[in-house]
Formats: C-alpha cells, sequence, structure tokens
C-alpha cells in the first residue's frame, strides 16, 4: 500500500481509507464486551457491607487508586484497620478496560508537564521514573499476575508536521525505516522509542491481583456496596459514610471514584467523564504476526491531537483504541454511552490503514468507558475536613501508573506528614474547574472541533486551542 504525501487539508485516514466492506468484515463477529475483563476470569467474590463498623481508613472505590491507597496503607501500618467499599465489584470500570499502559509520566508527558510546572520537571521526572520502578517492584515481590512487561513505548509520526515533535535533532530519532524495522506499519514516517518509561500489564488482572494482595495484609474489601453519602458532624472526630447495607465510621478516608461523581460536591466541576473507545483483534497467525514485526512487543502510540494508541496481548492479540474522545451532556456516566458504532467502525478503518497487511483480520472484541479528564490532563489532589478526607481525581487516561503516586501522596497528607511529594506544587495547587451545563457541552464539543482542525492543519493550533493553553485549560482525546 503506498501512502500519499501530506496535504494540509486532511489527514492519513481520509487520504487512505480502508475498504468499507473490510471494516464491516473487521466488526462482525465482535462482542460487546471487556476483553480484560473475560480474560481475567471470575475473582472471588468480596461480601457486600451488612453491619455498621469502624476503621481507621476507609477507602471509597475499588480501582487502581483505591486498592494501592488500601494495600500501602496496610504495608505502612499492619494493625490499622482499613475498609474499601466498591460500589459493584473491583475493577469493573477504568480500572478494568483501560489499555494497560503503565505509564512512567506523572504530567501526561513532558510538554504538558513542562507547561505547567517548568521548575519543578526535573523532580517529577525522577519521581515518575521511581515510581514505576517500584510498582516493577511490587509486582514482584507480591507475586502479582498481571502480565508485566517493562517494554517501553513508541512515539510514531503519521503525517510530515509530526516529524517535528519527534525533536529530530536529540539522540534516539527515528527515521521511517528504522521504526518500520521495529513494527511495520506504512503510515509510520518516523519515530521515537521510549525503552525504559512504559510498562504494560492486563489492566482487570492487575485489579484483581492487588484486590488479593489487599486482602491478603488484612484490608477489607466490601463489592455491591455504593457510598450514598459522606457526613461529619464534628470539626474533629470520625467520618461516617452512608451504604445501604450500613454504616463505616472512620478516622480518615480516601475517595477514589475516578470519573463518577465526588461525594465532595466542591469537586464536582474539577472533571468530566470522557468516554474511549477500543477494539480488541483475535489472536494473530504466525503469518500475521511475521508481516507486522513487533518482536519488542513495545506500546505505541500516534502523535495527532487525535490520536491511537495500541499494544499486543499475551497471546498476540492487538488492542486498539483511541482517537474519539465523546462527551455526554450532563457530565453522566452511563452503560448505554459504551456501544457506538460509528466510532468502532472509524477504528477498524484506521486500523486496517495502520495495518494494511493483515486484510481479513476480525476483532473479537469492542468496549468503552468514561476517562476522568481535568483541565490539567493530569491528577488533581484534594485534602478536606480538617485532614480528614484525602481525594485525587483527572488522571486523564493515565492512571494506570500515577495512581501508585497518588496513593502514596493521599496517604502522606493523611498522615500529615511533608514530604517530597506533598511539597510539589503540583500537589498543593488545583486545575480550574470546568464550567457547569451547558457551557461545559458546548465548549468541549467546540474545542473537539478545534483539535480536528489543528490535525488538518498541520497541526497548527487555532485561536481556541491557545486560548484555552493560556489559562491553562484544554481537552484530552
Amino acid at each position: 500500500m503506498r501512502i500519499p504525501s501530506s496535504p494540509a487539508t486532511s489527514t492519513i485516514w481520509e487520504r487512505s481509507p480502508a475498504d468499507p466492506a473490510a471494516v464491516e468484515h473487521a466488526l462482525a463477529a465482535s462482542v460487546h464486551r471487556v476483553f480484560w475483563l473475560d480474560d481475567a476470569g471470575d475473582a472471588p467474590a468480596h461480601p457486600a457491607l451488612t453491619a455498621d463498623t469502624r476503621a481507621d481508613l476507609a477507602v471509597v472505590g475499588g480501582g487502581y487508586l483505591g486498592l494501592w491507597s488500601a494495600m500501602q496503607a496496610k504495608q505502612r501500618d499492619p494493625g490499622a484497620r482499613v475498609v474499601l467499599l466498591e460500589a459493584k465489584r473491583v475493577g469493573w470500570a477504568a480500572s478494568g478496560r483501560n489499555g494497560g499502559f503503565v505509564e512512567a509520566s506523572l504530567t501526561h508527558g513532558d510538554a504538558n508537564g513542562e507547561a505547567r510546572w517548568p521548575d519543578e520537571m526535573d523532580t517529577l521526572r525522577r519521581l515518575g521514573d521511581e515510581n514505576l520502578d517500584e510498582i516493577e517492584r511490587q509486582v514482584a515481590r507480591l507475586g502479582l499476575d498481571c502480565g508485566f512487561e517493562r517494554t517501553g513505548s513508541i512515539d510514531v509520526a503519521v503525517e510530515e508536521h509530526e516529524k517535528e515533535w519527534l525533536e529530530p535533532q536529540l539522540p534516539g530519532y527515528l527515521e521511517a525505516d528504522q521504526v518500520r524495522a521495529l513494527v511495520d506499519s506504512p503510515t509510520y514516517l518516523a519515530g521515537r522509542w521510549h525503552r525504559d518509561s512504559t510498562a504494560l500489564v492486563q489492566p482487570a488482572k492487575l485489579a484483581k491481583e492487588l484486590a488479593r494482595a489487599a486482602a491478603e495484609l488484612g484490608v477489607e474489601v466490601f463489592e455491591g456496596s455504593p457510598v450514598t453519602a459522606l457526613s461529619a458532624e464534628r470539626r474533629t472526630g470520625p467520618v461516617a459514610l452512608a451504604t445501604p447495607g450500613g454504616r463505616v465510621t472512620a478516622r480518615r478516608v480516601v475517595l477514589a471514584t475516578n470519573a463518577f461523581p465526588s461525594l465532595l460536591a466542591r469537586y464536582r466541576l474539577h472533571t468530566v467523564p470522557v468516554y474511549d473507545y477500543v477494539l480488541m483483534t483475535e489472536p494473530l497467525s504466525a503469518e500475521q504476526k511475521r508481516s507486522i514485526g513487533w518482536e519488542g512487543r513495545q506500546g505505541v502510540a500516534d502523535l495527532a491531537n487525535q490520536f491511537h494508541y495500541y499494544r499486543l496481548t499475551a497471546d498476540d492479540r492487538i488492542l486498539f483504541g483511541g482517537y474519539d474522545a465523546i462527551y455526554h451532556y450532563g457530565r453522566r456516566v452511563r452503560a448505554a454511552y459504551e456501544e457506538r458504532p460509528e466510532t468502532f467502525r472509524k477504528l477498524a478503518s484506521h486500523f486496517l490503514t495502520t495495518f494494511p497487511q493483515l486484510e481479513g483480520i476480525r476483532f473479537s472484541h469492542r468496549w468503552a468507558g468514561a476517562i476522568d479528564t481535568s483541565s490539567r490532563f493530569c491528577a488533581f489532589f484534594g485534602l478536606d475536613l480538617g485532614g480528614r478526607v484525602a481525594t485525587a481525581a483527572g488522571f486523564t487516561g493515565l492512571g494506570v501508573g500515577a495512581t501508585h503516586f497518588a496513593a502514596q501522596v493521599l496517604l502522606d497528607r493523611l498522615a500529615g506528614l511533608a514530604t517530597e511529594r506533598t511539597e510539589l506544587e503540583m500537589v498543593r495547587r488545583m486545575p480550574l474547574p470546568f464550567p457547569p451545563e451547558p457551557f461545559a457541552f458546548a465548549g468541549v464539543q467546540a474545542t473537539r472541533r478545534a483539535m480536528d482542525r489543528a490535525d488538518h492543519r498541520g497541526g497548527r493550533r487555532g485561536m481556541l486551542l491557545r486560548a484555552l493553553d493560556a489559562v491553562g485549560m484544554g481537552f484530552d482525546s
């Protein structure tokens, strides 16, 4: 397949679209289920809370942030009573349906961090590297069966203007033939392999294994126990969490509810739930695998505003996701938003443009999930009720690794510790909230259109995107 030169008014996906019949064939047998959850198998069920109880620490949310917080609290103080409350099942939401990229970056990439905290970036890069190293040690120490692979990742340019973003003057820049020797796609014009800053995991297995390890350390895990209210009658003393089956009274609380509305009203405008969509192929045959190479099993992402991310699984399927990022009016999180045929067709077409040598392959699974997007693209941290309730949210799709760091920040703050982590400006300062409706919906839609225009204009950012950059707000695909 020949990839034409890059006119400024179109993208590679428009210049070289896949055959619609091939797209329909690829999607015909797919099921609307999360591959990772199917692959992880049935985890042991945890009981629902059925009586009032007391705790030293109560954690709300059974995703990565909640699990890392509960587990590390027990590692710090084995005698503490730690209770984790999950509304449905551990890992069923974002933590069980993401791409499984464990990134060292705590700031959603260096460019975002440099724009916001230039004086801290050396420290943030070091802490991010140390965080990824510590996750790798925890996986080994606790025997977490989660398919952890320190593969690194490759950024690829698929348009001429993106080559400059890879900084060709710096060591490590890959010409088209070099990147295609690693992963063979005719769309690749250049690349950069980040060898140590990314690991891959099976995300649902990571959640399942963290729950196992936490329970073995003594964390009391309750599923099917949504927290309906948080209250504190005095300025000091315990915090009460109400559930349908009982009340938890805790000295300290971690709120780890991701894209779902916060139990504290002050944070409900600080995130918007943006839906991300994913396809998973059937396992590649030996011939198909030879046709694309990919012996290093790196994660891959292209560089557009509306970008794709993709990777191999343990049994040589390809996960392919991203590009469309869909926000629904009213900040709602609903299962009905997870089925979007036009987006799945678009992803399938882009996949076949990326790997035309795989035409004829079928997708086995399609799914979606909500990302807790913040205006600064990375996590923010709150401490409320006299230091008794700690919050982190807004990971914007890079929470697999950053939640481990965030859990340490929350536990430090609840303990009243002044550490290198807690003194970071990134931790101490809050991002701008998104506006209420109807302005949030109108703003997100306008920003998505502006991002698409930039991708069609050689990456040049228009007035709206430049204005958002200037005030520290944005929207990430």
